[in-house]
């Protein structure tokens, strides 16, 4: 008898994510120990959204999950140490479970987007691959673990988003097109970086004038005509 999937926080899912990750990209060290999985969670990369979380925080989410048996603890060596139970619990293919993983880390994705994402865990054949199993989660009989979002005004594909956290947000329209499920972090940091861009143009073409003016002084002391 199965019992009804719990609607995951933003924190459950982050701490999920990093222990399927992990499993696979540094098997060495798993299971994660409590410093490893704040590591882990609070990574710049391959995040979205990038957070700041506390090892209380951390700790309380992962009590949550092991209510759910979604998290098991094991006391190996000098500290506590943890593991994910995503397939038994949800009874999905590894490759699901990397496809979720990647949602829960990185926001909602297209299947091209997660077929390079997922590279480091499992490399599938081409995108019609990961769009089956796609499928295979937004079809799965005992609820649907993953969704495909309506198309976004401009772009080519669709993204798709998991649903352990329940329904997504609608779809914001405007030239955002972010959802509330992290895409305006992204949005935020490209227009951070536009904004760095365009400081730094105005910086060197500032010490460009400069320059040309360094020149003109010489040459007009040296009696020399400026080339160009």
């Amino acid at each position: 008898m199965s019992t009804p999937l719990p609607i995951l926080s933003l924190l459950e899912t982050r701490v999920l994510g990093v222990l399927a990750e992990k499993q696979r990209t540094v098997p060495d060290s798993y299971p994660l120990t409590l410093n490893s999985l704040v590591s882990g969670c609070n990574q710049k990369t391959s995040r979205n959204p990038v957070l700041e979380l506390t090892e209380s925080q951390i700790q309380s989410a992962i009590d949550s999950l092991k209510g759910y048996s979604l998290v098991a603890e094991s006391s190996g060596g000098r500290a506590f140490r943890y593991e994910h139970n995503i397939d038994r619990v949800l009874r999905i293919p590894s490759q699901s479970v990397i496809l979720l993983t990647v949602l829960m880390l990185r926001g909602p994705q297209t299947a091209g987007e997660l077929r390079i994402a997922c590279d480091r865990m499992h490399n599938f054949a081409d995108i019609s691959s990961v769009e089956g199993f796609l499928d295979e989660l937004a079809e799965r009989p005992a609820g649907a673990l993953a969704v495909k979002l309506a198309r976004l005004p401009g772009a080519r594909e669709s993204r798709w988003a998991h649903l352990l956290s329940g329904a997504p947000a609608e779809e914001v329209a405007g030239p955002a097109g972010a959802s509330a499920d992290g895409a305006y972090a992204s949005h935020d940091a490209s227009l951070g970086e536009v904004a760095a861009l365009k400081a730094n143009v105005a910086r060197l073409e500032a010490e460009l004038a400069l320059l040309k003016a360094l020149v003109g002084r010489v040459c007009s002391e040296l009696g020399i005509s400026e080339a160009g």
